[in-house]
């Protein structure tokens, strides 16, 4: 049996190391890697491309669009780990849980976009409430979302890092522009017809995402409940591997958040918190942004590439 040749392009990077630790002891595919003087060399980054039965994209977003220029072997499947296709034409969403068919997208696609982190948590809460009506597509949502440093690349994890840690900030809130690159993203895959505001922060620990999002109950349709809201969640992701729903939490039985909880897991958990009295719910997830936001996605979306090229008698041609 001829094994998928898979190839990380940037592979030295924080997800792109991720990824290879998860793949390199595998022995149901191939990893192409190039020698140190290769990787940063677009001839040889090329080559390997188009050696590949999958290429894995860890780049910078215009490094990503130059890397999928220079495809010109049609039988090379792109999961792209960047934002630059998130919104793009012609590109699958890599959230495999986006919908009921979004898995088979997926594994027959040949252009996969992987979600950014905070876009996983945001999309996974909202989405199946605005398909089903429950939250109205205009509604004024703002998004607010914490994660562990290593989201913020090598630059970040390097100053949190350091022998003594003092260029880094407990916590640092950005994107007060409010055009963060994500915002798009968020807009487009969870069916947003307004744009919501998104503020992120990085705290002053390695990883983790705590993401949230307030409504009040008399800007959605009358008659809407924490109940429904809670049960359409349920519904969307029964029997889901990795989406697990918590029990609906209500005013005085409410729990803290852990956003490091499910770290070293490719696990994302939602909840919701409401105050009845008040009409008010709080939206929460909760997952590693190395794992379900970044390296975890990534892999989940090569192994339906991989099933859905062996279900159609393709185990890898290139190479």
């Amino acid at each position: 049996m001829h094994l998928p040749l898979v190839f990380i392009d940037g592979d030295q990077g924080t997800t792109g190391l991720q990824i290879h630790a998860r793949l390199h002891a595998r022995t149901d595919l191939r990893l192409l890697t190039l020698a140190d003087t290769q990787r940063k060399d677009l001839r040889y980054r090329s080559e390997a491309i188009n050696r590949a039965d999958i290429a894995i994209l860890c780049l910078p977003d215009d490094a990503a669009r130059e890397a999928v220029s220079a495809i010109h072997n049609p039988g090379v499947r792109v999961i792209d780990a960047s934002s630059a296709h998130r919104t793009a034409p012609g590109w699958t969403y890599g959230f495999a849980e986006l919908n009921r068919d979004q898995a088979a997208h997926i594994g027959q696609s040949t252009r996969v976009s992987n979600p950014g982190c905070y876009p996983t948590g945001a999309i996974a809460l909202l989405g199946p409430l605005i398909a089903a009506g429950l939250i109205p597509a205009d509604y004024p949502l703002a998004i607010h979302a914490i994660s562990g440093y290593s989201g913020g690349g090598r630059a970040a994890v390097q100053r949190h890092e350091q022998q003594d840690g003092s260029a880094a900030s407990a916590l640092l809130m950005y994107g007060l522009d409010l055009a963060h690159k994500h915002v798009p993203e968020i807009q487009a895959h969870a069916g947003l017809s307004a744009r919501p505001m998104f503020m992120p922060a990085y705290g002053a620990y390695r990883q983790g995402i705590v993401l949230s999002i307030a409504l009040h109950l008399r800007l959605l349709p009358s008659q809407v409940s924490a109940q429904q809201l809670q049960a359409c969640l349920e519904q969307h992701y029964q029997g889901a591997r990795h989406v697990k729903v918590m029990p609906l939490q209500t005013q005085g039985t409410a729990e803290r958040l852990d956003p490091q909880a499910l770290n070293g897991t490719d696990d994302l958990r939602l909840g919701l918190y409401a105050n009845p009295s008040q009409g008010q719910v709080l939206l929460t997830a909760v997952f590693d942004n190395l794992g379900k936001g970044a390296a975890g996605a990534a892999v989940q979306n090569l192994d339906l590439m991989i099933d859905a090229m062996r279900a159609h008698g393709d185990n890898g041609k290139n190479g």
